[in-house]
């Protein structure tokens, strides 16, 4: 087998003193102009957006975003680390293979750092001092991987002495956190946008979810020269929200395409190749080797599970040192343009993304999705119906896909397996919206639509922006934007669906109720979003539908009656456990 190099997981030396590091430590060290300043920059200017006021700057391609993030990833090294180093020592180490353009800590099974050089030549600098690890009673598997692990020479002579560092947290925050955020806001509207700040990849996991790809397309490049790893799904259309899975794409196509700029005169030169009797066999294949490759010599690839047999084949396993959950596929390019096409939702109008995560997240408080599949509804279903929603307003927040396919030119232009999935991929030809809604009459209404929508007869149909007649009986049908034949919605069960529509219902009322008898911020009192996400609205409702002895509007005061007891209750005693998880 012809190996992108030979060697052994990687070790370090290094002579640092020894000093205490915080976890998770998170500092990004940065010249002007670099990505980490841009960070910094758009923090300083976060929190409420004013309706309507959206950012004029030229928004960048998808597909430029992906290749300077990859870019980024390949001048980049992982790192576990002792648990106390000098940070000082440790950099300047480094620095004698290439300037550091930043870096950042974090903790998973131990502290590792994530160190980006200004020049990828650095990279094969430290490999090159980089010495095989030592074993007295287990033998060791060759692989050069940009995945290293430091040790210091004299430990115990160490001072324990270390200035704290700044830390930032790459988690999600509590139930009980979350919930004191929310009552401190001093509208829905920001509501709306604290939770999606609490929840949304930070700089620091994007860069982790990239690097993560890219040490796995060294594995894959050791079978597939050229081949490139792509993360595709939540990890970068902008929706994903910290903690959740990394999708990744492989991609093969470019091998293939070599050739065709290659030839000369009357010969055409062909690779020698294997034939297999379908396309899925191949990808089978393809994946079982690739699967074999991260279980017995890829470092940190734990849990290694081969699925095959899926409409969608793919190897499942856990990266140790990034904390992901992964998911490895292949001809799969119809979910990497979708990405795009979320992308591009996302960021026309900034209360897209908002109102996503809310949703979102109002939906797993009361066990509407889950992660365990099943017929729940999932997150991308109910991504597909906000934007659906968004384009139903008056006037539209977010054009129909149809709208941005004429929009599209020549270079657009996306025939993927027989279906076309031509849109505009340039975000600064695409008008925005003259919509001014605020976010809570989104909030509000999105209840309303969809507590009254006519799920028995209409499809959910986001490339034309209208209800249509379902095509088949499911209890719930929106249309793959793609794939038009295809339900995406295909899963969720009568029962769940009728659940979904009697909590909308009632928030929609909730909300309605709590505009003419509003608690102030310094009360303390959940109120708003707050009040939506509490455990009593969902087990009164439950409670409520067992005895079926009262009218909704009754039981709607009574379940009101219960928020406010619970209030009461909460504002003299904060260390009551919520039972039902709040991430979106």
């Amino acid at each position: 087998m012809a190996a992108r190099g030979v060697g052994l997981l990687t070790l370090l030396p290094l002579c640092a003193r020894r000093s205490q590091v915080l976890r998770p430590i998170h500092r990004l060290l940065s010249r002007a102009g670099t990505v980490a300043a841009d960070v910094r920059r758009e923090e300083q200017s976060s929190g409420s957006v004013e309706t309507g006021s959206e950012d004029r700057t030229p928004k960048k391609k998808f597909s430029e975003v992906q290749k300077e993030r990859r870019e980024q990833a390949q001048r980049t090294v992982l790192i576990h680390c002792p648990n106390k180093i000098s940070e000082k020592k440790f950099l300047k180490y480094l620095s004698q293979h290439g300037p550091i353009n930043n870096h950042f800590f974090y903790e998973s099974f131990g502290l590792y750092a994530v160190v980006e050089f200004c020049q990828q030549e650095s990279v094969a600098s430290l490999q090159s001092v980089t010495r095989a690890p030592s074993m007295d009673t287990e033998a060791a598997i060759p692989f050069r991987s940009r995945f290293f692990n430091l040790r210091l020479k004299n430990p115990s002579n160490q001072p324990s002495e270390q200035p704290h560092a700044q830390c930032s947290s790459q988690s999600s925050p509590s139930s009980k956190k979350l919930f004191e955020l929310l009552c401190y806001a001093e509208s829905i509207d920001d509501q709306l946008n604290t939770l999606l700040k609490e929840f949304q990849l930070t700089e620091e996991n994007t860069r982790l979810r990239y690097l993560t790809c890219s040490l796995i397309e060294d594995i894959a490049g050791a079978y597939f020269p050229d081949c490139t790893v792509r993360p595709f799904g939540s990890s970068v259309n902008s929706f994903g929200k910290l903690g959740c899975d990394l999708d990744m794409f492989l991609d093969l196509d470019e091998i293939g395409k070599f050739s065709a700029h290659k030839t000369s005169g009357n010969f055409l030169m062909e690779f020698q190749v294997k034939n297999v009797p379908s396309e899925r066999i191949a990808t089978q294949k393809i994946l079982s080797v690739i699967g074999e490759c991260l279980d017995h010599f890829g470092p940190g690839c734990v849990g290694v599970q081969k699925i095959l047999n899926a409409r969608c084949p793919l190897v499942r396993f856990s990266h140790q040192a990034s904390g992901f959950q992964c998911d490895l596929t292949t001809n799969n390019r119809i979910a990497l343009k979708s990405s795009e096409l979320l992308y591009i939702y996302g960021a026309l109008d900034s209360r897209v993304r908002a109102l996503v995560f809310s949703i979102r997240c109002w939906a797993r408080a009361h066990s509407l999705t889950s992660s365990i599949p099943g017929a729940w509804i999932t997150n991308f279903s109910l991504t597909i119906m906000v934007i659906f929603f968004l384009q139903r307003r008056s006037p539209p927040i977010l054009p129909t896909l149809d709208y941005l396919r004429t929009l599209a030119d020549a270079e657009d232009k996306c025939i993927i397996e027989g279906h076309n999935c031509t849109f505009i991929r340039d975000l600064n030809r695409i008008k925005p919206s003259g919509n001014t809604e605020t976010l809570e009459l989104l909030l509000k209404e999105f209840f309303e639509y969809f507590g009254n929508f006519a799920f028995n007869k209409n499809s959910i149909n986001i490339r034309q922006g209208r209800e249509q007649n379902k095509p088949e009986s499911s209890p719930l049908h929106i249309q793959n934007p793609f794939e038009t034949s295809l339900n995406i919605s295909k899963n969720v069960s009568q029962s769940q669906l009728q659940k979904f529509v009697d909590l909308a219902r009632e928030s929609a009322w909730i909300l309605q109720q709590q505009d003419q008898d509003r608690p102030s911020p310094s009360s303390h009192q959940p109120w708003g979003l707050a009040t939506l996400l509490l455990p009593s609205v969902a087990n009164s409702l439950c409670l409520a539908k067992k005895k079926k002895k009262k009218p909704a509007s009754e039981r709607i005061k009574n379940l009101l009656e219960s928020i406010k007891r619970s209030s009461a209750e909460n504002s003299t005693d904060t260390n009551g456990e919520s039972t039902v998880s709040t991430q979106p």
